[in-house]
């Protein structure tokens, strides 16, 4: 029996599933490249040598795009906790697979574009989404400190202060970090991690070590 020249359904929609894919990375380097304001489909649509009508075909208009990539940096975050909370070891362990997972993301196209995307950027039922899934990423981050706490491995801190200051710092390399520089994102966020998660270990074997403080006086030098 010769072989069939037309594509099955399966491979018709493989095939849509690498174009809409190639179409949305080339998106979404150019909004962070340029800038979501300073990009047009047109460009996406020239660099990709398509027209711009394939752009909506495969995605719908301009603000359309920029949800659908930052939804996907998103969902990368979210696989990485449930990944974090399934890693053995103990509460911090789980949690620095986490936070190097998240910077990893973080430092990628897409990842990137979370934290270059303001909410007014995208449209009031968008924006409501974006800020959801937010803060489902922040909540999975509250949940993996609070487990570290209760095992012990990590000191009885303010939750919601520590998961502020973890992302803050993490997020932050979305904007200066270059792969040209040298160093992998992989290699680099493993850095960050040992730096941010040092600050977290329990204290009282140092504390028990440290002189007894003098009855304060009221006067900050």
């Amino acid at each position: 029996m010769d072989e069939s020249p037309f594509l099955t359904s399966e491979e018709r929609e493989a095939g849509r599933a690498r174009k809409r894919e190639a179409v949305l990375r080339a998106a979404v380097r150019m909004f962070n490249e340029r800038g979501f304001h300073a990009t047009s489909l047109d460009d996406v649509a020239t660099s990709l040598g398509v027209s711009k009508p394939t752009i909506y075909h495969y995605l719908g208009n301009k603000e359309q795009v920029l949800f659908e990539c930052v939804a996907r940096g998103l969902d990368q975050l979210h696989f990485a906790a449930n990944e974090g909370r399934s890693h053995a070891g103990t509460g911090l362990e789980r949690l620095r697979s986490f936070l190097r997972r998240y910077a990893e993301i973080i430092m990628d196209d897409y990842g990137r574009c979370v934290i270059r995307t303001a909410d007014e950027t995208l449209s009031t039922q968008s924006a409501a989404k974006f800020r959801s899934l937010k803060k489902r990423i922040d909540g999975e981050l509250r949940e993996m400190i609070s487990d570290a706490i209760a095992d012990r491995t990590v000191a009885p801190l303010d939750v919601r202060l520590t998961a502020f200051a973890l992302a803050g710092a993490l997020n932050w390399s979305a904007r200066w970090y270059r792969p040209e520089d040298g160093i992998t994102a992989t290699v680099l966020a493993s850095r960050l991690v040992d730096i941010l998660t040092a600050g977290l270990a329990p204290r009282e074997a140092t504390d028990a070590k440290l002189p007894r403080k003098r009855k304060s006086t009221g006067v900050s030098v």
